[in-house]
């Protein structure tokens, strides 16, 4: 989840105290490498950039003695090239005379680039960043105006983004919006622009959201906003934004976990965009269907997701797959291995000490590495033959929810894909339905809050495709109420946990469309020893009539209805957390990556 900030003032004066400003306000959003770039009166361009934190790079390069009339930040979050010099933004095109960064993902980078270098271009490096740049020259070139080849190069660039360009002998910044964030901000003397209100408060109170589709011309003395379609003037709808700099930083939500919660449908929106242009998922899958044995390794969330993965692996392509904790694979399976097997690492942070260390095993006996990851650069991604970026930004908050999601969309997504199955129906609805699931069973999980928050013991039970969703679901609810939840298959309760069950006990179902007559049974097991039954699943009269709650998904396939369910049981978390007084986003005694054994 990169970060941008572009800026357009009066007079040539001094802006590196204020791009470096704004890349520390931006900082939260998680990074690899930073530059700025300037342009001065004379036509020159500045451009200072490199790997590191910007704190460190800025006084390295010396950022805060840079000056000129407009000046573009930029902070990467790796996802197309390593983190690096050359690939880190801004970029510059092929003469040297225009200036730009990007956010989000061009997923058709690699045949841009491609079509680039065969026209002549100078082509830099292997970032999307430099092929938003390249797509607009393209058309400068044939003489079109800057407007008029941005809008000519928003029909070529596919994924979701927002980028921000300059042109030397101008005084004119550019930006324009598709599907990742952008904002405007209005002043004495200058606008600006970013990609998250942080950046600009300091600078003003005076803002317009920008939206998909429309380019925004910055000038020192005010805005103009167009359509891409045909350049006509759209009038800007400014407002004046009194909240504080913390709750801007969360995007006006509490806590950075709702925030990421909320973020589900964006970003699952993006990794579906990246997987359909990636050559890499073909690459993998040849890998996955060469392979003697199989095997889907991570740790805690990311183990969970390696359980949907393989059900998926086995209901969609016919292929098996053993899901295993990391730590257990050197035990369980290490001495057996060979250079015929294949592994799918998966990590959130991609330095995960147990999953590394399972690695070293795998390596040692010649098996081949693919990986999950969501930080590139990371070590998982240094060893892996074939790796897919999960394409979720920084998360902030310690408990995972948006990089769980996207390891269970990427495994589906795969399973799809090697079953000869159409993805279509997956990248057109998917991102809507984890909005609309957020939104209808938001209030539904309020509803109990009164209810659980006062248990400090209760279990989560599923089966089948929802066994995994339930032991995350419990995993969350460890880590953030302090309350003891177990995870477990539904069928295996009554081999003894059911003797725990008494009055008023509360008991969580995760209920499958294709599994309600089991779950039924469970439900049923725990009701008529007082036990009281919440259930997470569609609406069915078979579940409202036995259970004492329900809270209904959207009416979709198995497979989707899993993925589905983690939505309600990530807001339960959160809202338990809260009603017992506890902060969700740094649960005592845990840290984000972990990296001792």
């Amino acid at each position: 989840m990169c970060g941008i900030f572009g800026i357009v003032t009066d007079k040539e004066q001094p802006l590196g105290p204020i791009l470096i400003e704004a890349g520390r306000w931006l900082s939260y959003r998680g990074y690899d490498t930073v530059g700025c770039a300037t342009l001065k009166n004379d036509g020159s361009i500045d451009l200072r950039k490199d790997a590191g934190k910007i704190d460190q790079v800025s006084e390295r390069l010396r950022f805060g003695e840079m000056s000129g009339s407009r000046g573009i930040l930029q902070l990467r979050w790796a996802t197309f090239g390593s983190p690096s010099q050359v690939n880190a933004q801004p970029h510059l095109d092929s003469d040297g005379d225009m200036v730009g960064a990007h956010n989000g993902n061009v997923v058709n980078n690699l045949e841009l680039r491609q079509q680039f270098i065969t026209e002549g271009m100078t082509v830099r490096s292997t970032n999307d960043g430099e092929t938003c740049v390249h797509a607009v020259e393209r058309y400068v070139d044939r003489g079109a105006s800057l407007l008029d080849a941005i809008r000519n190069a928003y029909h070529d660039l596919e994924g979701d983004y927002a980028f921000v360009i300059g042109r030397s002998g101008e005084q004119e910044l550019y930006a324009i919006k598709k599907g990742s964030g952008l904002v405007v901000g209005i002043g004495e003397g200058f606008t600006c622009a970013s990609s998250d209100l942080p950046s600009i408060l300091p600078l003003t109170r005076r803002v317009v959201r920008v939206q998909d589709g429309q380019i925004v011309v910055l000038r020192s003395d005010g805005i103009t906003l167009h359509r891409v379609e045909d350049g006509l003037p759209v009038v800007p709808r400014v407002e004046t934004i009194t909240e504080t700099m913390e709750s801007a930083k969360k995007g006006g939500f509490p806590h950075f976990m709702l925030k990421e919660i909320h973020e589900q449908p964006g970003v699952a929106g993006e990794l579906l965009h990246l997987l359909e242009g990636s050559p890499d998922v073909d690459r993998m899958i040849e890998r996955i269907a060469s392979a003697r044995l199989l095997y889907l390794v991570g740790c805690g969330t990311s183990y969970h997701a390696c359980m949907l993965g393989a059900i998926y692996l086995a209901r969609l392509a016919g292929r098996p797959a053993f899901p295993i904790l990391a730590p257990q694979f050197s035990a369980q399976y290490g001495p057996a291995v060979s250079p015929e097997d294949v592994g799918i690492f998966v990590s959130q942070s991609g330095e995960t000490k147990d999953v590394i260390n399972a690695i070293h095993v795998a390596q040692d006996r010649g098996m081949g590495v693919l990986g999950l990851v969501n930080v590139i650069g990371s070590a998982l991604t240094q060893v892996s033959e074939v790796y897919l970026p999960l394409v979720c930004g920084y998360e902030i908050s310690v408990p995972a929810t948006k990089t769980f999601l996207n390891q269970v969309v990427a495994f589906l997504y795969l399973a799809l894909r090697m079953g000869k199955h159409s993805t279509k129906s997956l990248v057109e609805t998917l991102p809507r339905l984890i909005q609309h699931t957020l939104e209808i069973t938001a209030p539904q999980v309020q509803a109990l809050e009164e209810l659980l928050a006062d248990h400090d013991d209760l279990y989560c039970l599923g089966y089948g495709l929802t066994y995994p969703i339930a032991l995350e679901g419990a995993l969350k609810l460890k880590e953030i109420t302090y309350a003891h939840c177990e995870g477990m298959l539904s069928t295996e309760f009554k081999h003894g946990p059911l003797s725990a069950v008494d009055e008023g006990y509360p008991v969580l179902f995760v209920a499958g469309p294709q599994d309600v007559p089991l779950i039924v049974s469970g439900i049923n097991e725990v009701t008529c020893r007082g036990g009281r039954a919440i259930v997470v699943g569609p609406e069915d009269s078979r579940l409202r009539i036995n259970a004492h709650h329900l809270i209904t998904l959207p009416a979709v396939d198995g497979e989707t209805s899993a993925l589905l369910s983690v939505l309600p049981l990530q807001l339960l978390s959160y809202h338990l957390s809260l009603a017992r007084g506890y902060d969700p986003d740094f649960p005592r005694n845990l840290s984000k990556t972990l990296t001792v054994d």
